[in-house]
């Protein structure tokens, strides 16, 4: 009975690896048929968060307070707006004749040059409050989301300014140094323009994410995100004992003594393997070196282990600056000032667009039969 049921489950799975498998090369000759008909050009979306934030409110308030409540709210509301609209006119005069004023005197310099910095030198004014821009990065081994990330940190570059600030919502496992290292040159283009970098990590910013996290005048971590891995690993199987017991030969030929240190299908020896350890603890180094320029409080030895900890640990251990998730930091942003999401998309072909939808249905079916499957030997047994 065991054996059938076995034998049962084994041809079950067997059609759905053949049915997914055809699938997956539907889906792969429909994208690369669009990927052969070029990329298209991307386009930038803006959107005020502190819209979307008010619209979340206002739907809240008609769900839960009284018609009369609501009234009465949006009537202080408009009272409070139209000071701070008085008080910004009033601020904009003040100011205004300050600029024009061409006396010589040293106090009237340095009212002007705080008026040009938005600092508070004109008796009565605020400070002038910057904008806030987030963007987002998700990385995967390859950080591929740095080709539109260096759009739309160039976009932000356009405009920002000193007295604004950059939120990241990062998060990334890492993956290739060459790739990481480039997109942490371009969070580094945000600090050369001495504009503010927040970097918010709700999940994750280990090795090459923490590599690109490091760089933040300010990083955020929720609790539990997962923080560090200042360290470099490689892995590579080696099949030339099977190869040989099939009677396979495999020549690699090189020039240049190091050109080729390790190797999948031919034999490893003792040097080149010593050389690859040496090129990831010549990696290491620079890694550590690295991260000290940008948080040079860190103790380098103790934390470049290649270990990771959860945020509350690793505010202990300096590799952060404080505790909060991406969504309350923004929340409170969005109080105090005029905060922007900044993204830039891909346009997609149909053939892209089709093979994505192809792809989540799949996995929407196989989510549902693997489902089935489980209730079913449960019931079963």
């Amino acid at each position: 009975m065991f054996i059938e049921l076995l034998a049962e489950y084994g041809l079950f799975f067997a059609k759905i690896a053949t049915f997914l498998i055809a699938i997956v090369l539907l889906i792969s000759v429909i994208v690369n048929a669009g990927q052969r008909g070029g990329e298209g050009e991307g386009r930038l979306e803006v959107k005020k968060l502190n819209d979307r934030y008010k619209q979340m409110e206002e739907i809240m308030q008609h769900a839960v307070l009284d018609e009369h409540v609501i009234k009465q709210r949006e009537k202080a509301e408009k009272q409070s707006q139209k000071k701070k609209d008085k008080a910004a006119k009033k601020e904009a005069k003040q100011l205004a004749k300050v600029n024009a004023k061409k006396s010589t005197d040293s106090d009237s310099d340095a009212a002007v040059t705080d008026s040009v910095n938005g600092t508070d030198s004109v008796k009565g004014a605020s400070p002038v409050k910057g904008n806030v821009y987030v963007l987002d990065f998700d990385g995967d081994m390859k950080a591929s989301e740095v080709e539109n990330f260096r759009e739309e940190i160039t976009t932000v570059l356009t405009l920002a300014k000193p007295e604004d600030e950059v939120v990241v919502r990062l998060e990334s496992p890492g993956g290739m140094v060459h790739s990481y290292g480039l997109a942490s040159s371009q969070l580094a283009r945000i600090r050369s323009a001495n504009i503010p970098l927040t970097i918010c990590v709700d999940k994750v910013a280990a090795s090459g994410g923490y590599m690109m996290a490091c760089i933040a005048d300010k990083i955020l971590a929720a609790p539990f995100a997962v923080i560090g891995s200042i360290g470099v690993v490689a892995s590579l199987p080696n099949f030339n004992k099977v190869l040989k017991k099939l009677d396979v030969d495999y020549d690699v030929l090189t020039a240049g003594e190091y050109k080729r240190t390790l190797t999948m299908l031919g034999e490893n020896t003792e040097a080149g393997r010593q050389k690859f350890i040496d090129d990831l603890e010549e990696t290491h180094e620079l890694f550590k070196g690295f991260v000290s320029e940008f948080r040079p409080k860190l103790d380098i030895p103790l934390v470049a282990t290649g270990e990771t900890w959860y945020g509350k640990v690793a505010l202990e251990k300096l590799l952060v600056d404080g505790i909060s998730t991406s969504d309350e930091y923004i929340s409170q942003r969005v109080k105090e000032a005029s905060v922007f999401e900044v993204k830039y998309v891909q346009k997609k072909s149909w053939q892209e667009k089709l093979g994505v939808s192809a792809q989540m249905a799949v996995e929407k079916s196989l989510d549902k039969v693997i489902s089935k499957s489980l209730h079913s030997w449960t019931t079963r047994h």
